[in-house]
């Protein structure tokens, strides 16, 4: 009898060494979620990483330099003229955050020159988010996200983009519907999108359709002297989106422009030069 005891009492301490282990195996091991990593320099970006981490509990955290930008405009370009003409990139200070411990990767910043800030640059060229799951999303006076993603992706090739989205400043009031749309899709949110279907063929606009255009550039002063070449449209419970072709200089672009059923002025969501 005593022996069976003692056998019994071993195996019962061998199972309750396992399950700490187990419990301490589980403790150690993090458990995978998501960041939102962004850098912003005038808190537009700021808004959008903010809004995204209300949304979805994620982590947050902005990119930081040793050497931060100065926060005029005109002062920015010239810094960052120097240092492209240089090859130099900005130094980032060391992330709170370890990459590893993240499923997903919300990576914001400004669009300097088409595509994503400097410290993004040094950023990816750093091989910090090298085959990690990351969704862009960006603001700007008038480019869209795709040019900053085809960059991301020549930089990053092993890099998983599942969504990306971008945002002109001038329409941040537009930005909660917009990014909920996009974490919908992604599975991060409840909800339900409304379809949207693909812009029709290209075509030569009508006379209305080139007054919409006109109309939604003339309050953007760089886009002075693009004409409408060709356009395509779809129709969605809120109005008109035009996927216009324009042209400017010789050079042809993709301009977006949404006309609401409210009676609003239409306005350009974005350019892909």
């Amino acid at each position: 009898m005593k022996k069976l005891f003692l056998l019994m009492f071993a195996g019962l301490l061998a199972i309750s060494c396992t399950s700490k282990q187990n419990t301490q195996q589980q403790a150690e091991e993090p458990t995978k979620k998501a960041l939102v990593l962004y850098y912003s320099v005038t808190n537009t970006t700021k808004q959008m990483a903010e809004y995204i981490q209300q949304k979805t509990g994620a982590d947050i955290e902005a990119i930081e330099l040793v050497n931060p930008y100065p926060t005029e405009f005109d002062a920015i370009g010239q810094r960052r003229n120097e240092e492209t003409s240089a090859g130099i990139l900005p130094e980032l200070k060391p992330l709170k955050a370890n990459l590893d411990n993240y499923d997903i990767i919300f990576l914001g910043y400004p669009i300097w020159g088409g595509v994503y800030a400097l410290p993004v640059k040094t950023l990816l060229k750093s091989g910090a988010l090298n085959g990690k799951k990351v969704v862009p999303f960006c603001t700007s006076g008038s480019s869209g996200v795709k040019q900053s993603v085809d960059e991301l992706k020549k930089d990053v090739p092993s890099v998983q983009i599942p969504a990306s989205i971008g945002m002109r400043s001038s329409l941040m009031d537009k930005m909660p519907a917009a990014v909920d749309r996009m974490l919908i899709s992604l599975g991060l949110i409840e909800g339900q999108n409304e379809p949207w279907a693909d812009y029709s063929a290209q075509q030569a606009p009508t006379a209305e359709e080139t007054e919409i255009f006109n109309a939604a550039i003339s309050t953007y002063p760089m886009m002075n002297g693009t004409k409408a070449v060709s356009v395509g449209s779809r129709t969605t419970s809120k109005g008109t989106d035009y996927k216009f072709i324009g042209e400017a200089n010789g050079a042809k672009m993709d301009i977006y422009v949404t006309k609401e059923n409210s009676g609003a002025a239409p306005y350009f969501t974005g350019v892909d030069r």
